[in-house]
């Protein structure tokens, strides 16, 4: 059963213990997106995903997520995770530094430090939409 207090279009849930709440909107993911780099056809492949526009391959280990929706300002969170066993690191800023409202841009290096197409890769972004 769903606890909480709805004011101006927000939900504030009572959490596990029964003595705090949280904002319901808050905790939800706003954008997600399962992609493989290399893709079938040679090109990036969305698998599934969550208010992604499309996906972008911007060149070796390097791809942009437009967001179908906006986030409210340029400082989402967004996590990335790649099961490709060489993928080391995975970046949200990529070689583009400037965060953005409408797209997150992802970098993955190999165990060698250089950016590689991985065949599987997940992102999360939370933040406030527009």
């Amino acid at each position: 059963k769903l606890k909480g207090v709805t004011a101006a279009g927000s939900m504030l849930v009572v959490a596990e213990g029964g003595t705090t709440t949280t904002n319901l909107q808050q905790g939800l993911a706003k954008a997600w997106n399962h992609y493989d780099q290399k893709g079938d056809s040679g090109s990036t492949q969305i698998l599934d995903s969550f208010n992604i526009s499309s996906v972008s391959d911007d060149q070796t280990g390097v791809s942009t997520h437009l967001f179908a929706n906006d986030m409210n300002n340029n400082f989402s969170s967004t996590t990335a995770l790649s099961i490709d066993r060489d993928t080391r690191n995975l970046f949200t800023s990529g070689p583009e530094t400037t965060l953005h409202s409408d797209k997150v841009q992802i970098s993955c290096l190999n165990t060698g430090n250089s950016l590689v197409d991985p065949d599987s890769v997940s992102i999360i972004t939370c933040g406030d939409l527009a």
